[in-house]
């Protein structure tokens, strides 16, 4: 008598079948089915229509609501629409929606995959750290005792309230023999500071500031910035062009500076895809994109989607990026290794 087995039988060997058998049975099936490439075509279509968003963002018009800044500031996150997609596309058994679902996961490679390759490296001449503490901060000196701890050479702070202005001064002052706070930025370094001045974002307030770090191997200017802050509204969509003036402001001033090597560090509220932030960002690299490790996504710290505040450089080699452990702040304070020619 002869015994007949299907694809879940157990083979003479007492092992289940290979999952390659098992892969080879699934795909007959859909050979055999006639609906295979006529399901799906909704699916095909939305896979289609989110290749082409990434691909056309620049395109997207900012005058509606601004919704081309809001798509780029959450660019990335577009690529989870394609495990989304494969899981329907499977359970629906269509081929055409699988095919389809090349073209997004193509694209968002391209786009975004060279940040999941760890890019940091050794060396470096000067470490710096940014971060927003947050007007509410509860422990301030906590806050500066952690970023005291990192190892940074300059730090950078920002949304200082004044009532605690002298709680950062004094947690900082065995470490950062130099400082200057300028409205509600600051700056602390173990190296000389000067040149030090406000820095006009047409705002009608003190948020940014630009001062000369005089380092072993020469003169470094930097600069601090806190651009306005955005929001979502149904009634008003992005409401960003407060901060979208604020950033041609802060490009002009960083395209006058007589230095050569140029520091930025801040929250720009604002990602590297934006392009409200291109007076700034096509004269400077990001170091999260040239050394870091990651997406480095900074906001909101209890679950970062974006990364808003920024260390950029000009005239000088990011060797390391990286995100320092979590303070009191709803910010990620954030650190990065550069060399100095």
């Amino acid at each position: 008598m002869t015994q007949e087995y299907t694809a879940h039988s157990v083979t003479a060997d007492g092992d289940e079948p290979r999952t390659g058998s098992r892969v080879r049975t699934l795909l007959g099936r859909w050979r055999r089915d006639p609906g295979v490439w006529r399901r799906g075509i909704i699916l095909a279509i939305i896979a289609v229509l989110v290749a082409l968003l990434m691909i056309l963002h620049a395109h997207i018009p900012n005058r509606i609501g601004n919704l081309g800044s809001l798509t780029e500031t959450f660019l990335p996150w577009l690529g989870l629409t394609v495990p989304v997609l494969l899981v329907l596309a499977l359970v629906r058994r269509s081929a055409t929606a699988l095919i389809a679902l090349l073209l997004p996961a193509v694209v968002w490679l391209n786009l975004f995959g060279g940040l999941l390759v760890g890019k940091s490296g050794d060396g470096g001449d000067l470490t710096v750290a940014t971060h927003n503490v947050n007007a509410g901060n509860p422990d301030p000196e906590g806050t500066a005792g952690s970023l005291a701890r990192s190892g940074a050479d300059v730090v950078a702070l920002e949304e200082l309230k004044a009532s605690a202005v002298p709680v950062y001064e004094k947690a900082l002052a065995d470490t950062y023999k130099y400082h200057s706070v300028q409205g509600t930025v600051g700056l602390w370094s173990k190296y000389p500071l000067t040149g030090t001045e406000p820095v006009d974002i047409r705002l009608g307030w003190v948020r940014a500031m630009r001062s000369t770090v005089i380092t072993p191997l020469g003169p470094v200017a930097v600069y601090v910035a806190h651009l306005p802050s955005v929001r979502v509204k149904l009634h008003a969509g992005f409401t960003a062009n407060q901060r979208d003036d604020s950033a041609d402001a802060l490009g002009e001033a960083i395209a006058d500076e007589q230095l050569g090597r140029v520091i930025l560090l801040g929250d720009l509220n604002g990602t590297m895809n934006d392009r409200a932030l291109r007076a700034v960002t096509s004269q400077m690299r990001s170091t999260q994109g040239a050394a870091g490790d990651g997406y480095g996504f900074s906001w909101p710290a209890s679950f970062p989607l974006a990364r808003i505040d920024q260390i950029m450089v000009k005239g000088v080699e990011p060797t390391s990026s990286w995100s320092l452990p979590r303070t009191d702040s709803d910010h990620l304070p954030i650190a990065a290794r550069v060399q100095l020619p």
